[in-house]
């Protein structure tokens, strides 16, 4: 067959489906030039998925009539004055989402700047341009697309339901909505989740209120604030306390020059600051922005501009991880407040069986008190009988009223233990239970790595040589890793087939159960993989073992603990990075406001 030149307009419907291959990816680019016009208000309408319809109405700049019979052509863009592909500063620019709907829809243009008397406006037919006439129009752009890939139907059997296509816009908006607060954006829809978020001011306080109606109302109290600057890069948001996570990832939000973005080094690096915080399948809710020169960015590598490409990829993820590994640290013991509603909850509903708000309280009539007669050979009252009263609590911290500085410390005072494994304090505005084994696991491991880092694990060596017996692939692989294992305090040889010899131990995990602490390594490096496999990861994977090996010198559930050694645990969680949730990721403690305890027996 010979060689010939395609249609124009096949050319542009083929082209189309690299930019527009759903209707969430339209209202994107018409929402994305809306943003680049200086809008200050944008509405986005959609029918039937946004097949049937999408409506998008700014109050930007507008266009000229010679710029709007421009504006449909592919390629003709004013976004790119001296066509520098390496220093793009807008979010659309290459000219080709008006021009790609065009082909594979109807769409109408009305259009009017701010000091224009009249409007104009334009039709486009599948790839076929009308006449530009005048139009009544306010300032700024109204675009509406209809039948949506009408004139390709092949894509439309591709398509997702109405739901989930208008799930699709609405998630799309709110991505961008997230990453430009200062901007008032409205959906309006079938299944889209509707919403009309009012323009913030720009500073830390307007981006905290947006974020607070994208991830919850939760969010703001439970953020920190991200700041961090190196080489010419500059990340800047809010993330969540690592005890405010999610089962998706969902709730990361990302950008670059206020772009939404769904980059891999990015989330790579996002995944890595979290790692010693965060369930495995868990993930983190959070908002940055990553400023840079446009230069240091290429944004052209995918037809969505999803996905960017860094001329210092290394210097980005560092600086993202170190920011993001700074605020969390610099949180302490801070956990999410989500912690205490839910036990309130908990409690609600418990109060609530068998229908009614509140378990009612029975009424007793009143009868007269007998009081003995005082008499002079009343017998003084035995002693000795309060050690046979078991108390509710397995252990009283103080017999006395804590002293009142102890009530003001973020933990307050230690004021018993319960069941052997809670502890409960107070403090002046409500109580705390904290779970003793978790909280000391993540004491134990912080301390740990404090240590390996300023001079290496401190080690202990054993009086008599314990062999652990293993199966023989785990003894290959705790030998493979003897090195790295040694820098931890752990020091093994071989012995045999399917054994190791430990001749020293850490010395804060003396006296524990080597023969459990080496097999959990052992099961450590068959989950993460060999610690030499990945130099770059040899850190994470490190920070493995010492987590398992902190697990084993920790407070157990079910030990009784002293008063002063509850109360020194509470001092040490308050000046511990981290210490507000375990090495696995789950809360050491839970504070419950004595307000909403007090709502919740009716006293308030």
């Amino acid at each position: 067959m010979t060689v010939r030149r395609l249609d124009p307009v096949l050319v542009d419907r083929i082209a189309a489906g690299e930019v527009i291959e759903r209707p969430a990816a339209a209202v994107k680019e018409l929402v994305e030039n809306a943003i680049d016009a200086g809008a200050r208000a944008i509405a986005v309408t959609i029918a039937g998925g946004g097949r049937e319809l999408i409506r998008v109405v700014d109050d930007g700049a507008g266009m000229t009539p010679q710029d709007l019979a421009l504006a449909v052509e592919r390629h003709a863009t004013s976004k790119l004055p001296d066509g520098d592909l390496f220093a793009i500063g807008t979010l659309g620019f290459r000219g080709e989402a008006l021009p790609s709907i065009g082909s594979v829809a109807r769409l109408s243009i009305v259009t009017r700047r701010h000091d224009a008397p009249q409007g104009s406006g334009l039709v486009v037919e599948a790839g076929e341009k009308g006449v530009v006439r005048p139009a009544a129009a306010a300032p700024g752009t109204r675009i509406e697309v209809s039948d949506l890939f009408v004139f390709t139907p092949a894509r439309l059997k591709f398509l997702k339901s109405d739901r989930a296509e208008a799930q699709a816009v609405s998630e799309m908006l709110r991505r961008l909505a997230i990453a430009h607060p200062e901007i008032r954006f409205s959906l309006e829809g079938e299944h889209a989740g509707n919403f009309d978020w009012p323009a913030e001011p720009i500073g830390e306080d307007g981006l905290l209120r947006r974020l607070g109606r994208a991830l919850g109302r939760d969010f703001p109290e439970n953020a920190l604030c991200i700041e961090a600057e190196r080489e010419g890069f500059r990340i800047s948001g809010f993330a969540g306390l690592p005890t405010f996570h999610r089962g998706t990832s969902a709730g990361v939000h990302l950008s670059v020059n206020g772009r939404p973005v769904r980059d891999k080094l990015l989330l790579s690096a996002v995944r890595g600051a979290y790692a010693d915080v965060l369930p495995s399948d868990r993930h983190p809710v959070l908002f940055l922005d990553i400023g840079c020169d446009p230069r240091a960015v290429d944004v052209n590598i995918h037809p969505a501009k999803s996905e960017v490409r860094f001329r210092d990829p290394a210097l980005v993820r560092g600086l993202v991880v170190s920011g993001l590994k700074a605020a969390l640290a610099a949180a302490g013991h801070r956990a999410t407040t989500t912690g205490g509603a839910r036990t309130l909850d908990a409690f609600r509903a418990v109060l609530s069986m068998g229908g009614g708000n509140a378990i009612p309280r029975p009424a007793f009539p009143e009868t007269a008190r007998w009081s003995a007669p005082p008499s002079a050979y009343a017998a003084p009252s035995q002693a000795g009988f309060s050690d046979f009263v078991a108390s509710s609590a397995d252990a009283r911290a103080h017999l006395a009223e804590p002293a009142p500085e102890a009530l003001d410390r973020p933990l307050g005072a230690a004021r018993a233990q319960l069941h052997e494994t809670y502890i409960v304090a107070q403090t002046r505005e409500g109580v705390v239970i904290i779970d003793q084994h978790a909280a000391h696991e993540r004491l134990v491991y912080e301390r740990l790595k404090a240590e390996r880092a300023r001079s290496g694990i401190a080690r202990q060596p054993l009086l008599l040589p314990e062999v652990v017996e293993l199966d023989p692939v785990d003894a290959d692989r705790l030998n493979a890793a003897a090195g790295e294992l040694e820098s931890l305090g752990l020091v093994i040889e071989a012995f045999g087939p399917g054994a190791v010899l430990v001749r020293e131990a850490p010395a804060q995990l003396a006296g524990g159960n080597l023969q459990r602490l080496v097999r959990d390594v052992a099961d450590a490096l068959a989950e993460h993989g060999p610690v030499s496999s990945a130099p770059g990861s040899l850190e994470r994977r490190l920070d493995h073992v010492l987590a398992t090996m902190a697990c084993h010198n920790s407070v157990r559930a079910g030990r009784r603990m002293r008063p002063e050694e509850m109360d020194a645990l509470l001092r040490e969680m308050e000046v511990t990075p981290n210490s507000g949730q375990c090495n696995h990721g789950r809360p050491t403690y839970v504070e419950l406001k004595l307000a909403d305890i007090e709502r919740l027996f009716g006293r308030r």
